[in-house]
């Protein structure tokens, strides 16, 4: 297949972002050419100044469109891009200099028409930046639940970070309507369709996520919520693994609980857990304050993500209603 990349990137009141992002697509060391597709979703603040300043440095589109969400622009970007191979980026990721050579590689060394690429964190970063990149990425947290194989079919590309081909979008018509969780949806939708996915583990991002820790806890309780919704659609993916952190919550509850009736041994076993979590984010990040507040966050990660997660359950279980009517949040109109 000749391949040609088109980088797709919705875009939402980020001007800057944008800036950062596609500065970094003019440094990469890529000798062929790509196009850029911007697709401006309904913001309020534009980013078309910025992107008029990279019009002579770079192949790039762009389009302003109603506020539909994250996946319906991706999907417009797609329909739009002159390319038959769509990279999708968030508009808080930088890349690296060699990220592109590092797709193209991949690609020609095993071609498939998904694939997911992890993501790093920049020495720019602050700390809290730094601590919830680890605890949404390390293995020892819910960041292992997607798979680290380098194996096809195993891993579930994230939108930050994910490429797939013309031809998969044109057989799947793209992202769905919910957020966040629009993009294990459309993977397994892709693996329902007869196409592989792989992992491309030199292909990372530095991905900034911009929020705090009350941000954080919201956006990581809804992926909680949303994931008992793709076990309903897609039952032949549903893992154990996806009932952890509810699981270690009510653990925590109950450590507590036993302790306090003389029995420490639950409290000790979670001393441990914590321990190598420490020692795991000093090695990662070879940082004190960021190992100390991994911690934090993979408390924060664990709590939103497993109360998200019962909730979604129970609701789903004894309710006759279309997840849609239940969190109709979680589920943006198409216009």
């Amino acid at each position: 297949m000749n391949v040609q990349f088109s980088i797709i990137v919705p875009v939402y009141n980020r001007p800057e972002e944008v800036r950062e992002l596609l500065l970094s697509l003019k440094n990469q060391e890529f000798s062929e050419p790509f196009e850029v597709v911007i697709v401006e979703d309904g913001s309020s603040e534009t980013s078309e100044p910025i992107v008029a300043s990279f019009q002579n440095e770079l192949d790039i589109s762009y389009y302003f469109k109603p506020n539909s969400g994250p996946g319906d622009s991706r999907n417009f970007g797609m329909a739009k891009a002159k390319g038959n191979y769509f990279i999708i980026l968030d508009s808080d990721c930088i890349l690296p200099s060699q990220y592109m050579n590092e797709v193209r590689r991949e690609l020609k060394s095993e071609f498939v028409h998904c694939f997911g690429g992890p993501d790093a964190a920049d020495e720019s970063f602050s700390a809290v930046q730094k601590a919830i990149n680890y605890a949404m990425t390390s293995f020892f947290t819910t960041g292992g639940i997607r798979g680290r194989k380098k194996a096809v079919g195993k891993f579930q590309p994230r939108s930050f970070n994910m490429g797939l081909s013309k031809e998969v979008f044109e057989k799947t018509k793209g992202f769905g309507r919910i957020h966040p969780g629009e993009d294990p949806d459309l993977t397994f939708r892709i693996w329902e369709a007869g196409y592989d996915s792989r992992l491309f583990p030199n292909a990372y991002v530095y991905h900034k996520r911009r929020i705090d820790w009350s941000n954080f806890f919201v956006q990581v309780n809804k992926f909680g919520l949303v994931r008992p919704i793709l076990n309903k659609w897609h039952p032949k993916t549903a893992k154990l693994t996806y009932w952890f952190p509810s699981l270690f919550i009510m653990g925590i509850l109950a450590a507590i609980c036993l302790s306090l009736f003389g029995y420490h041994i639950p409290i000790l076993i979670l001393g441990i857990y914590f321990i190598v979590l420490f020692l795991d984010a000093l090695y990662s990040t070879k940082s004190l304050l960021v190992s100390i507040l991994a911690i934090c966050a993979t408390l924060c990660q664990f709590t939103g993500y497993g109360l998200g997660f019962l909730k979604s359950t129970i609701l789903l279980n004894f309710s006759n209603k279309e997840p849609e009517a239940i969190f109709p949040k979680l589920f943006f109109k198409n216009n």
